[in-house]
């Protein structure tokens, strides 16, 4: 697989698999408060630490989150995102929603938002790992970190949203973005350490 088709697969998977979760609950086939990630029911429901982030109960925030993620998708082609950026955001994807623990006071999770924090810094630390592309890491991550600033989810995890018209997690922003570092710099030492050690 090359490695921008691995990284379109990666934001395509989590697209799709939206995409039937929206459909599915539209439809009546699924409710979606039995996909969502709770913080005291989790252990009994592991696997809602992907799920959650495939459940919305809006349309304007599923196509919101959906435009996003294609933005991540079309940069991450044009950066050159390998495969072990891909691996790096589906990893991401549920260690995000895990951190979530940190904050008592959030109950539940659901949504793209968390895992599309993720992949723009994967891609910031990719842009910054190549001399033509620094300039965009650099105005990536800048970007990254004045948003969390200015949402502050380590203080406030949980605040309504007047443009969304509903409880935003903003630490989800938070542990999605670190989340997406953390498994993008961990993938990317890997293969340094090895080749020192042959």
């Amino acid at each position: 697989m090359t490695p921008p088709r691995a990284w379109a697969t990666a934001c395509g998977a989590l697209a799709l698999a939206s995409a039937a979760f929206w459909l599915a609950a539209g439809s009546g086939w699924l409710l979606p408060q039995n996909w969502i990630w709770h913080a005291d029911g989790w252990p009994r429901a592991p696997w809602t630490l992907l799920t959650g982030a495939l459940v919305h109960f809006q349309a304007p925030h599923w196509l919101g989150n959906l435009l996003a993620l294609g933005a991540v998708a079309v940069l991450g082609a044009a950066l050159g995102a390998t495969g072990r950026d891909a691996l790096a955001l589906l990893v991401a994807w549920p260690l995000g929603t895990l951190a979530l623990l940190l904050w008592p006071e959030v109950g539940g999770y659901w949504g793209l938002s968390g895992p599309i924090h993720a992949g723009v810094a994967v891609l910031a630390l990719r842009a910054l790992r190549e001399p033509g592309t620094r300039w965009l890491g650099r105005l990536l991550m800048a970007g990254l970190v004045f948003k969390l600033g200015l949402e502050a989810g380590w203080a406030n995890p949980v605040g309504f949203n007047d443009a969304w018209g509903f409880n935003v997690v903003y630490a989800a922003h938070l542990t999605g973005a670190v989340a997406g570092l953390a498994t993008a710099l961990v993938l990317g030492w890997l293969p340094s350490a090895s080749r020192q050690n042959s």
